[in-house]
């Protein structure tokens, strides 16, 4: 009887995923010789060629596509397994977690330490970046479960949808009352990254209310753009889930020019396929930890 390897089977379904040794090797944190090896073992123990190598890369053989629909079975079935008879605290493996700063300045720790308190075996690789940058991650299968503003549109992906954020703008608590909002907004504007849905919105409605005049001054840190507003450098418009915590102190106060930017919107974002059921319990993890965040701070 033919005893086929679970590893060379999980590496065989890697390859075809990620397009190539390379990327599965990244994504199995293995080197490109181990995962040729692996493939050449199937190989060797199903008596048959799974890949043709051409230049252009590698295509199945009609043996490979009919051992990718069995191993598909397989894996499926070692997820039902896992879901319903594996102990959590016995899960190995790592999760390739990735979040916008505003979730790494908020919820991310809380995340991580019930990530931790459930499965004390596993390896967490953080990556905090801009949305564009995780949702890329995702598709390309570089990152397992990414906290991002969402929705990811595309029919591959899976999304929970978390409780959003809304924006207050926010200046130095010296800054002289009763402004009006052209006062307010003619001074430098601190907000998110260039490359966000937030500043794009921003920008819109403030040539829209400003006009093309305004100074607007990008920043990947939430914590910088605070400290900078404390420093009565800029006003901002930022969440206020962050900026409780500088209100209180006497740092920065709020101020209402009449409108503000609509609430940032979040979702637990990952590939459907392959069905991973630790990814999924992540990704409920992430959005109870939110609503639980959310609801101590009273937001």
């Amino acid at each position: 009887m033919t005893r086929i390897n679970i590893d060379n089977l999980q590496t065989f379904l890697a390859v075809i995923r990620h397009g190539g040794v390379r990327k599965a090797a990244l994504a199995l944190n293995l080197t490109q010789p181990a995962i040729t090896a692996r493939i050449k073992n199937l190989e060797a123990t199903l008596v048959c060629e799974l890949f043709e190598r051409r230049a252009g890369g590698m295509q199945l053989t009609k043996r490979g596509e009919l051992l990718m629909a069995h191993a598909q079975k397989f894996e499926h079935l070692s997820e039902l397994i896992a879901r319903d008879v594996v102990d959590p605290e016995g899960v190995e493996g790592r999760l390739r977690l990735g979040v916008s700063e505003t979730i790494a300045q908020c919820w991310l720790p809380e995340l991580v330490s019930a990530l931790h308190l459930r499965y004390p075996k596993l390896d967490i690789e953080l990556n905090v970046d801009i949305s564009i940058n995780l949702r890329a991650g995702v598709l390309n299968r570089e990152i397992d479960l990414a906290v991002l503003l969402g929705p990811i549109s595309e029919f591959s992906v899976n999304n929970i949808e978390l409780p959003g954020f809304d924006l207050a703008w926010y200046a130095a608590q010296k800054t002289p009352l009763n402004q009006s909002e052209a006062e307010y907004l003619s001074r430098p504007i601190l907000t998110y990254a260039r490359n966000t849905r937030p500043f794009r919105e921003l920008r819109e409605l403030l040539f829209d209310r400003v006009g093309p005049d305004v100074s607007l001054f990008p920043s990947s840190s939430l914590s910088a753009c605070f400290r900078l507003v404390a420093a009565d450098l800029g006003v901002a418009v930022l969440p206020r889930a962050l900026g409780q915590e500088y209100v209180n102190s006497g740092q920065i106060r709020e101020f209402d020019p009449g409108w503000v930017p609509s609430p940032l919107k979040f979702t637990a974002s990952y590939l459907g396929e392959p069905k991973s059921h630790l990814v999924e319990t992540a990704a409920q993890m992430a959005r109870d930890v939110a609503h639980a965040y959310l609801h101590d701070k009273n937001i």
